[in-house]
């Protein structure tokens, strides 16, 4: 009698007579066998080296749990980094407070501009819907707002805030610091032929340290913030340069 004796190896179950059959080409050679891919370990936060990069990935959280880390109190160059970044995060956190031109009304004023923390720039955009003039400046003070963050950009209803104020005098900046007003600009032929962001900018930072970046502390002088404007214009302008140079390229 004729047996046929079933064998599993590694491969799982087979038989002679498979095996004879796939020597003769009439069955699918057998898959190799299963090999698991060699074992990496993830690189952990702890595998990291412990250098500047790693101090700058951290979270403001997380360079607070560090105080106590043997690692840097044995490594004063690092520990110093540690307390000069998590000053730096406190310093952005508590300056980057607004972003935007918030509306008010009469009754906000006193509360929201005069009342306005001592470190704190408030412009105020006297203003009527269906002015595009004072459209225009609204979407200028929209920008800046986004790129200065540690000033407070606010808008008023023109008599809402002062009674009979006239519409002739549309659109009307105000700026204030440490309830004082600190700068009065009527028209807005105040900010040049063409009423950009950039003109604005430059005009309002003329006398006063008015916009504040978030970034490098509210404590900025006002040339230092000048500066800085500057350099804004001076990045737009080129940029505008090359748009226009790409598109005769492409005419």
């Amino acid at each position: 009698m004729d047996y046929h004796y079933v064998y599993k190896d590694v491969e799982g179950a087979s038989t002679q007579w498979d095996d004879i059959q796939r020597k003769l080409g009439n069955l699918p050679p057998k898959p190799p066998p299963f090999k698991p891919p060699p074992f990496t370990p993830s690189e952990g936060q702890d595998s990291k080296p412990k250098d500047k990069s790693w101090i700058d990935d951290k979270t403001e959280d997380q360079l607070e749990d560090l105080e106590d880390d043997p690692d840097l109190e044995d490594d004063r160059f690092l520990e110093e980094y540690r307390k000069k970044r998590l000053a730096e995060m406190r310093e952005v956190a508590k300056v980057r407070r607004y972003g935007s031109v918030v509306p008010i009304s009469g009754s906000d004023f006193v509360r929201e501009v005069s009342q306005a923390p001592e470190d704190v720039w408030v412009v105020v955009i006297l203003y009527k819907d269906g002015y595009p003039e004072c459209g225009l400046l609204l979407q200028c003070l929209e920008d800046l707002a986004t790129k200065y963050p540690g000033t407070k950009f606010v808008k008023i209803i023109s008599t809402d805030c002062i009674p009979n104020y006239p519409d002739r005098n549309l659109p009307t900046l105000l700026v204030y610091n440490n309830g004082a007003v600190k700068g009065n600009y009527v028209g807005l032929h105040s900010f040049g032929r063409r009423c950009t962001p950039e003109g604005v900018a430059l005009v309002l930072c003329q006398s006063n340290p008015v916009l504040i970046d978030g970034q490098s502390g509210s404590e900025q002088s006002r040339k230092t913030v000048l500066d800085g404007v500057r350099q804004r214009l001076i990045e737009k302008v080129v940029r505008d340069h090359e748009d226009d140079d790409a598109g005769s390229s492409s005419d």
